[in-house]
């Protein structure tokens, strides 16, 4: 399912980001809007443990009833470098990926994908390394800078590198409540990914691929480090 390489430091990463950044597509719209799976992915860690645990939930797009669930635990194998967390995250999200039966569909994941430094966020090194269409959807703007929406929902403005490059949206998903921040991953529009953000979204602020992964793996981490799991003796 996936090629992902684990560096050895930080400028092999950059490397690999650099390398890898290339075969991003972005001229692909994507699944429509509520049709087909949504899978949402999100990570906990235990920083002093160096324990990581990621779930994958898959959702109905259509009724956003969730469809399959799956964990994964493991070390924390690439320090703590901004820009670079991808290589932090991304093993054992992808193991949690690989345990689920069903097709992802679209996976949204908690962070960025193009609205990143070096255009290579989680969500973009995720599609490229899976071959799945993916989107980012951020609980802040980054580097970016943005001008506010307006108060309703669905209203949005473009995310700008310093450059005056669109590399998202900041998207209001409810009346009156901050906005997230879509970014294109791999293989989606940025129209795409906003209208997906705003089905997965009916009630509150956050995606319920979102709220449901980040309840999932916050759990997981909580069982994982219970049962022992990083303990040395």
């Amino acid at each position: 399912m996936n090629s992902l390489r684990s560096p050895a430091d930080e400028a092999e990463a950059r490397a690999i980001q650099d390398e890898l950044r290339t075969r991003v597509v972005l001229d692909e719209p994507g699944p429509p809007p509520g049709t087909g799976l949504v899978t949402g992915v999100d990570v906990a860690y235990d920083d002093e443990r160096d324990v990581v645990a990621a779930a994958a939930v898959v959702l109905d797009a259509a009724t956003l009833t969730v469809v399959e669930e799956a964990t994964a635990v493991g070390r924390v194998a690439f320090p703590y470098v901004p820009g670079l967390l991808a290589f932090r995250e991304l093993p054992t999200v992808l193991a949690a990926l690989e345990s689920l039966s069903a097709d992802p569909g679209l996976v949204v994941c908690d962070g960025y994908g193009q609205a990143h430094p070096r255009r290579f966020g989680l969500a973009s090194h995720l599609g490229v390394v899976t071959g799945l269409a993916t989107i980012g959807v951020a609980k802040n703007p980054f580097t970016f800078t943005y001008e506010q929406p307006g108060p309703r929902r669905g209203a949005e403005s473009p995310l700008l590198a310093g450059t005056g490059e669109e590399v998202g949206r900041a998207l209001r998903t409810q009346d009156g409540v901050k906005p997230v921040f879509v970014s294109v991953g791999h293989r989606v529009s940025l129209d795409n990914a906003c209208a997906h953000t705003l089905r997965l979204a009916p009630d509150f602020r956050l995606p319920e691929s979102t709220r449901a992964a980040d309840t999932l793996c916050r759990r997981a981490l909580r069982d994982a480090i219970g049962a022992g799991f990083g303990t040395t003796t």
